[in-house]
């Protein structure tokens, strides 16, 4: 005979236990976690809703993964981006070697709601330690999300520092005004910059680079030569677009990624610009593309896979310690500059 009872606990989740409450979901987790900063009729509330709902199996299962494996949840999105694919491959490899287990979540998109869900999700699944991509550690951070939460968080490669969270990144910042400089030190004044996607930090970060770059020697910014881009081939089609139509052409084109870089590449040939004699052209992570394209493609390396394998290996520690206070893990891991055939220097 079947056991409905059974099967309809294993179907609870912290969200269901949240709802039948009237309470957020880490107001739950806070209760399963036994912390203090709960208001005690609150937690009575919490604690009928979860003897009504029968929610037990979740609860053993925490304990088991606790007590057995560990296990590691990654929240990511589309990994056709070959930057985020390189994230996966270094949490793989680090979880494996570590006799960890990785726990997937995609997300189609910021809300932080959803991406609150999901959290939870993993940790309903036994995660003992979150690994999360931007924008959605950004998202998470920006929303008090990591705050309190009953695990440990860490953000892979975010645009810049996230006050709530453990981060492994590079400087961002401090890589675009060392690109920016190499070009500066071929000759090149007039550079145009295409800006990643708003909803990410490094919308701002990667471009404050650019202008510390330009202002450092004395070269003005021209907003004119600034394009906004999402990180997708398409949009670096019409930054390029907009940027190679101005009457006084740049004579380089650095791309906050290497597909919009690519893209301009692209639209230069289409256009019948000699890359790099008539505009030199740069990108940003040293993903598959720049050596796929002609001419390849000087760039920014952003080391994915080993921030990924990096942010894995602490979140393993973290979640093999337990509880207890953890001061802020902050890395920086190295960038480094790729020279390739797509720059010249300007000609006297």
């Amino acid at each position: 005979m079947a056991r409905p009872g059974r099967r309809a606990s294993q179907a609870i989740t912290i969200q269901t236990v949240a709802d039948r409450a009237g309470v957020s979901a880490m107001t739950v987790s806070n209760v399963l976690n036994n912390s203090l900063k709960v208001r005690e009729t609150t937690r009575e509330r919490v604690m009928v809703a979860i003897r009504e709902l029968n929610y037990t199996p979740n609860l053993a299962a925490r304990s088991l993964a606790s007590a057995a494996t560990t296990r590691i949840g990654l929240l990511h999105r589309n990994i056709e981006n070959a930057f985020l694919s390189s994230i996966l491959v270094g949490a793989l490899d680090a979880t494996s070697q570590l006799g960890a287990q990785l726990l997937l979540r995609r997300l189609d998109g910021p809300d932080p709601v959803e991406i609150e869900r999901q959290m939870h999700a993993l940790v309903d699944n036994g995660a003992n330690a979150i690994l999360i991509v931007p924008p959605y550690c950004e998202v998470a951070s920006l929303h008090g999300l990591t705050r309190d939460f009953p695990v440990p968080v860490i953000a892979m490669s975010p645009g810049d520092d996230l006050p709530n969270e453990h981060c492994v990144r590079i400087d961002d910042r401090g890589a675009a005004r060392d690109m920016t400089a190499h070009l500066i030190g071929l000759g090149h004044r007039d550079i145009g910059f295409i800006r990643g996607g708003r909803g990410h930090l490094i919308h701002r970060s990667r471009c404050d680079g650019y202008k510390i770059a330009l202002e450092e020697a004395g070269i003005p910014v021209c907003p004119d030569l600034i394009a906004d881009g999402d990180m997708s081939f398409e949009s670096g089609l019409a930054a390029g677009e907009q940027l190679l139509a101005l009457e006084r052409r740049p004579t380089a084109i650095f791309a906050s990624n290497d597909d919009m870089a690519a893209a301009v590449v692209s639209l230069a040939h289409r256009k019948g610009l000699d890359v790099p004699g008539d505009v030199s052209v740069v990108g940003f992570d040293d993903t598959p593309i720049a050596v796929k394209i002609w001419p390849t493609l000087t760039t920014v390396r952003h080391p994915g896979a080993k921030i990924s394998a990096e942010a894995a290996a602490r979140a393993v520690a973290l979640a093999r310690a337990g509880s207890g206070p953890v001061d802020r893990i902050n890395i920086y891991l190295e960038h480094e500059i790729i020279i390739r055939e797509s720059v010249a220097r300007i000609s006297d």
